[in-house]
Order: C-alpha cells, then structure tokens, then sequence
C-alpha cells in the first residue's frame, strides 16, 4: 500500500522556498564571493560557576607612574574563565624592594639593613576600639599597606574576551608624597600583586619585573621562605587570612612591610617580625625596670576590637633556635633561603626576643653585635648562638642507649642492664648521665601497652638512681620493683624505652662551645639521648632471640609529630612514644574549666583537643591550626590515602572518660566510640549518642569488663577511613 504524507503550512513553505533557491542558482551563475569564515567561538568556563581557579600575571608596565598588568584566568584544566568584570571582588596591589641602610653614630658607616619590600599604596590608621583590661596595648597612629580595588573605577580593568586581562592601577607610583613618600626607581624590583576573592573560592597572584629592563629573571629578589615550609604544620586553608581572600606568602609579604602595625595595640604587623613574634607564642618575654622576666606575647586587635593573644600558642617547634624549621634550603627551596644567615634583619631578633630581650641589653639593634663580620666580644654570630643552643641536641642524636641482660629475679622481677654510649659506642661516664632520668618498661607494646589496672606508667617507669652502678663498666642494673610482670608473659612484645638524658652547659656570652657537662653543675641543659624503644618478645626469664617482636598498627605517623614539634615536645622528649605511659584507661585529671571538671589523659584526647593541638576552638582561637585534617598526624598509604583512622581494628580497647553531666565520674566506653569521644565528648547530640549505641558502641561502661562484655560494634561497616576523611574537610 501507498504511505500517504501530510505537509502542514509551514512544511510546505520550507519546501517550496527551497525549490525556489535551487532554480534561481540554476539561472544566470553566481552573485560574488562567499563570505569570510567567522572566527571560531571562545572555549571557556565562566567565572561564577567555575570550581577552580588559577591567575598568572603576563606582563606589566609603567608608563609615566602609570601601571598597567596583563593576567589571565584558567580553570584547572588550563580552559580559559570568561566574564571578570570590575564588580568582582577583585584587588591589586603594588610594592618596591628597596635597599634599606639605617643612619650610625658613625656617618660613613651606615648600617646595612638588606632589600626590603615596601608598599606604594598606604593608609594612616589612628587606634579604634581600645578593649579594656588588656595589657601590653600601646595604642598609637599606624601606617598600614593596602591595596586597591577594581570595583572603585569603571576603565581600569579591561575584559580582551578570551581569559586575557589588563588592569591599569588608580594609583600613580611615580609621585607617592602622602601618607608615606615612596621614591620610584625603575632600576628597582617592582611586585604586582592580585587576589580575587568569589563566592566559592580566592585566588592570588605575583608578578616580579625590573621596569628599566624588562626583566623578571636575574633581578634582585626577597623570597626568603616557602608557603610549603608552613604547610608542614598548617593546612592549607587555613592559611586562607584576611576572610579567606589572601593565600599566597609572596602577597603577605609585600603588604606587611616595615612601615606598618596595628593602631589598637601599637605592634609592628611587618611579616618578619609579626611571623617570629606569633611563633615564639607563650615564651616571649621580657624584664622590667627592676630587671625582672615578665611575659610579653604579641597581641593583635582585629576587627570589632577582639584580641588575638598569640602568647596562648605553645609554640609547637622547640627549641625555638631551629631556624631550620621555617627556613627550610636546598633543592627547589626559595632563591633567597638562606637570607636569615646574613645578619641583617633586627625585626627578626625582636620578634622573638623582644625590644629588651634581657636585662643586660640597651639597645634593641641586635645585629649590630650578633653578626658574622664584625661580633661584638663574647657573642659571636647570630648563627653561632643559635647553633650553641641546638648543639646538645645535635650531640645527643649520634649517642645510643644499649640494653643487655634482659630476665628476672628471685622474686620475679624485671632486671636489665643499660649504658648510655656515645657516637662511637663507648659508655658515657655517670656524671654526665641524668641520675634522675628513667627507664619505662610496657608489654602488648604491638597493642595499645598494659592496662593502667594493671600496671600505671609511674611504676613502670625506673630511674637511674634506684639501680646500681657498675664504675668499671660504667653500666647501670635496674629492677623493676613497684610492678609486676604479666602472668602470661610468654610470647607477647616487650618495650624498653629510654628517657635517660646527657647534660650540657649552655651557650651565651663568653661560651666559647657547648659540650657534656657534669650534671652537678649550675644550670645545665638536660637533654633526652634520641632513639627507638628496645623491642623483644618474652620467653620463660628473658629475650626469646628467636622470635621477632610483633609492632603496634600504624596510627600516626612521628616523623610527622616530630616535624611541628622537633626535639621537644612536653616531657620524656626521646622521640614520640606517649603511648606507652598515656594508655586509653589512664585515670583522669581534674580541669575546671571542662565540663564536668575532669578530663581524660589518654594519648588520643591529649592529641585532638588539648590546646595547642585543637586551636579552632580552644586556645588562640586562630584557626590556623585545624586539625580536621587527619593526615596532619595520621599515616598515609602510598596513594596518600589515610589508614591511621581505620576503626575495627582494636575491639578489646577500652577508654577511660569523666562524665560531663556528673561531675567527671568514671565511665568507660568502647574501643572505636572511645576515639571519636577525644574530639567529640563535649559536642555528642543525643541523636548521636543513640546512633554509636544503636551500632553497639558502649557510652556508659562501668567499668573496663562492662564495656568488653557488652560491646560490638559496627563502625567499620559505613566509617571507612575515605567517608572518616572526607566528613573530617580532607
């Protein structure tokens, strides 16, 4: 059968236009030429839904003061962002590096201060909001750097359709008179800066160029100190300051420069000094009129007149001489890392020390003694008393600790022998040996050490003076008399650990070297001898030598402790083994200043929500330090990915809590609840309570037995270590 077709109206006009335009080109030939092909369309993303964002600066300019900068905008994936215009929030700044000398009593010899970043944009701010009752505020006018927005002129930025942009600054750096005169120089290393804050994300960005040539390579530059260096113990985003808009150092420093601070507490803000005053936290101090130490932290006041007292950060990298920790050098470290060890910068000194950093000093110039080329008598270089103070824990670390003889009494006691052996295994003679430094002995080492029940860390631990003395071999016995061995020894994993400790004398003036001091002397240093615990397994009265002792799962990884915190941490600073005396079932503490006026003393809640640790919401209150994220502390796998938060692994574990609601009495909860409790004991709604109890958590154990009889839980089931990191902001 036939298909019959039906055309509509407007089907039909198709048609018959169509034939109308093939006989009209069948008639007479062409009209003329084709058209020109367009050019092609812009491939790009647009600028208020891109997730990611990255600016780089092109080129710059200055023509007459005037300075034009060309960027550009890409995603992630190098795809250009489309539609920047002067209503986004938007930034630029614009600073000099400047060669600072700073006038003597001698007129032919000024000082040499180095290159320093000065900025050509300025405000004078006079003091706000003062708070009362706050010591250590002197306000007073202060300069600050700034920088200028795009919102507030309707032709500098200009939009070139294709992720390129120019922007030409308001402001004209060639006749800087007020607040601050600033003479240009072409010759002069110049730093335009960006940042671009949108609704769900910031970006910064830097451009170094030398206008009398062109350069941006080969130039004289300040780049001291690398972002990554101060990833080591913050996370990136919370670096993310000024509201989240400022995230680069290189802008920092060009903004913080010396000519500015902080009105409400009269501080200088210059990055230097305001870095090292923040980091000396609760140790900075300095001596008043009578020559007596009093506490001197570096206090800001932000917004709305709230005091930031960085004197409440324990800063976490002692000794603070380690230099290194920041100024990190070698591959791929900043052009310029190792500027600290020129001896120029007195901001530096004073951040830390003080302008009277003791009672012996009158003059805050520090450098003018403490420098490599001309040091005052007495007190060398500013490296050299750096290093004084760092030498007896360089010493320390090539000495050992040497156990022999490991097994047992008469009455069943431990015994072992111990010497404390220098770099090339010779014994260290007794009076250079802290007499009152220990010995801690633990078992189920593999596990989470003996229960505090059955043996508490301070009778495990066995100090040097309560052994015997060998002269000729100068070896130490000790017996571990205030507890008793397992009953079932016999196979587990033994740990010996060292805290024993070497003694120095200390550097300062007139010390011409730092070296083992005879513990009987004043004031010396007492430093912990660095070395991994002695791991064996138990047979019978002794070390089974033929067995290989089990280890611990992998939980946290200590080169990262050790990489905030360096050669000490609190007490017993021989590495990071705080587990093995603050076991989960420790006792409590009394604080009244948590709720339920006692807290636990288990290495987990030390490690989540002491102070110092948790700074979101306790101590500073910076949010600097977040410690959501895990793999700051955590092991990692070789994919990065997080393993030291697995749950299940640890069923038998039970933790010792105060409960918040009756006045810290003893409760007991269960292995994988009783990690979680270590951040979250205070914030528990009773919907989650009901949840940990629903998937056999125990929240309420009266004691250790309760919670191993009742418990089972099912964390691991939905909690795996990727949902743990991602609902922890990883």
């Amino acid at each position: 059968m036939m298909k019959r077709f039906n055309f509509n109206a407007a089907t039909k006009a198709m048609l018959g236009a169509g034939l109308l335009s093939l006989l009209l080109a069948g008639c007479g030939g062409s009209d003329g030429k084709d058209g020109e092909d367009g050019k092609p369309g812009v491939v790009g993303v647009n600028i208020d839904t891109t997730p990611t964002l990255k600016a780089s600066f092109t080129n710059a300019t200055i023509d007459a003061g005037k300075v034009t900068v060309d960027f550009t905008l890409e995603n992630a994936n190098g795809v250009a962002v489309l539609g920047l215009n002067k209503d986004h929030d938007i930034r630029f700044g614009i600073a000099q590096l400047s060669h600072v000398t700073v006038a003597t009593e001698d007129p032919a010899k000024p000082a040499d201060r180095g290159y320093q970043w000065q900025a050509y944009i300025n405000a004078k701010k006079e003091p706000g909001t003062v708070p009362s009752g706050v010591d250590n505020l002197n306000p007073s006018a202060q300069y600050q750097a700034n920088v200028e927005a795009a919102a507030k002129c309707d032709t500098c930025l200009v939009d070139h359709g294709d992720g390129n942009y120019s922007y030409t600054y308001q402001a004209n750096i060639a006749n800087v008179t007020e607040p601050l005169a600033i003479t240009y120089s072409a010759e002069a290393t110049q730093r335009a800066t960006l940042e671009l804050e949108l609704p769900q994300l910031a970006a910064n960005a830097h451009f170094d160029w030398q206008p009398s040539t062109g350069k941006t390579e080969g130039i004289q530059t300040r780049n001291v100190v690398s972002i990554t260096a101060c990833y080591t113990c913050h996370q990136p985003e919370s670096l993310e300051l000024h509201g989240g808009r400022r995230v680069d150092i290189e802008n920092c420093a060009s903004c913080h420069t010396a000519t500015s601070g902080d009105p409400e507490s009269g501080n200088s803000i210059e990055f230097t000094y305001m870095i090292h005053a923040i980091h000396k936290g609760g140790e900075r101090h300095t001596f008043d009129e009578t020559g007596a130490e009093v506490p001197a932290p570096y206090k800001i006041v932000g917004y709305g007149g709230k005091v930031i007292d960085y004197g409440k950060v324990g800063f976490p990298l002692k000794p603070a001489a380690d230099c290194a920790a920041c100024h990190v050098e070698g591959a791929g470290a900043p052009a310029n890392a190792d500027l600290f060890k020129a001896d120029l910068s007195n901001q530096a000194c004073i951040g830390c020390h003080t302008e009277k950093p003791s009672a012996h000093h009158s003059s805050s110039d520090c450098v003018a003694c403490h420098n490599a080329t001309e040091p005052y008598n007495g007190t060398g270089s500013a490296a050299k008393r750096h290093g004084d103070v760092l030498k007896a824990y360089t010493e320390t670390k090539a000495m050992g600790i040497k156990f022999t003889n490991v097994g047992v009494n008469d009455t069943g006691k431990i015994t072992f022998d111990v010497q404390v052996v220098d770099k090339d295994g010779n014994a260290i003679d007794k009076a250079f040996v802290n007499q009152s430094s220990r010995v801690v002995v633990a078992w189920d080492s593999d596990k989470d050490y003996p229960s505090y029940a059955d043996a508490s860390y301070s009778n495990r631990r066995i100090a040097l003076s309560e052994g015997t003395y060998n002269e000729a071999n100068k070896t130490y016995s000790l017996t571990g008399t205030k507890f008793s061995l397992p009953a079932n020894a016999n196979g587990k994993t033994f740990e010996l650990w060292s805290t024993l400790e070497v003694c120095f004398n200390n550097g300062g003036y007139g010390v011409a070297d730092v070296a083992m001091t005879d513990c009987s002397a004043d004031s010396v240093s007492k430093v912990a001898v660095k070395q991994a615990p002695y791991h064996f397994v138990w047979k019978d009265t002794g070390v089974d030598n033929t067995a290989k002792a089990a280890t611990r799962r992998d939980i946290i990884d200590a080169t990262k402790c050790q990489g905030c915190h360096n050669q000490e941490i609190h007490h017993y600073d021989n590495g990071v083994n705080c587990q093995t005396c603050h076991t989960s079932d420790k006792t409590l503490k009394n604080d009244a200043n948590y709720p339920g006026g006692k807290i636990p003393t288990s290495f987990a809640w030390k490690a989540h929500e002491r102070e110092g640790h948790y700074l979101k919401y306790a101590g500073v209150q910076s949010g600097t330090v977040l410690k959501t994220d895990c793999a700051t502390c955590h092991t990692v796998d070789k994919a990065n990915v997080i393993t030291g938060i697995t749950l299940g692994r640890q069923p038998d574990r039970t933790w010792r809590y105060g409960d918040i609601n009756n006045n810290g009495a003893d409760i007991w909860v269960s292995s994988d609840a009783g990690a979680c409790l270590s951040c979250h004991q205070k914030y528990l709604t009773d919907a989650t309570k009901s949840h940990i109890e629903t998937n056999g958590g125990i929240l309420n154990g009266s004691s250790a037995a309760d919670v191993q009889t009742r418990a089972s839980e099912s964390c691991a089931t939905c909690h795996t270590p990727a949902q743990l990191s991602k609902v922890h902001g990883n």
